[in-house]
């Protein structure tokens, strides 16, 4: 199994959409890269984030990346949908120097790739967010979320 993080905007229709995905493991909402090291000290340069674990047997890194690119508007800097701020930025972070290497090739090969505002960093930091945002859609369905419900059923 590998992991990887991905900031797509508001986190809860993004792991909603994730947890989806045939080869996905598992998912856990979260935030990345920021510099506090407790949910208390608010955002501090956090990205809201789903930590997605995934059997690379099958489902590859690339073909994870053409997914999330399904449901972000990758040109958007620091907005996704109604949610504006740094918080609601867009990016891919992982340890593996090798997902990275990944990400970075999948958005390179795109014809619009110098237009793309997607981060791909190292994970510095990460933090699960609380129970009431885990799986937050499935329990609330009504709930705000800036990903089209036909995209968050296409895999299911």
């Amino acid at each position: 199994m590998e992991t990887i993080y991905f900031a797509g905007g508001c986190l809860w229709g993004v792991q909603a959409f994730i947890k989806t995905l045939p080869g996905v493991i598992t998912t856990e909402a979260g935030r990345a890269n920021g510099t506090a090291n407790t949910l208390d000290a608010a955002y501090d340069g956090y990205a809201e984030c789903v930590k997605t674990t995934f059997d690379p047997h099958i489902v590859d890194l690339p073909q994870l990346m053409s997914y999330f690119f399904e449901i972000i508007d990758p040109y958007s800097l620091n907005k996704q949908g109604i949610d504006v701020g740094p918080k609601y930025r867009t990016g891919v972070y992982s340890v593996d120097a090798q997902h990275l290497a990944a990400a970075k090739t999948f958005i390179a090969n795109r014809s619009d790739a110098s237009q793309i505002a997607v981060e791909v960093l190292p994970l510095t930091n990460y933090i699960a967010s609380a129970t009431e945002h885990q799986d937050r859609l499935d329990h609330y369905p009504n709930d705000y979320c800036h990903i089209p419900s036909a995209l968050l059923s296409k895999y299911k």
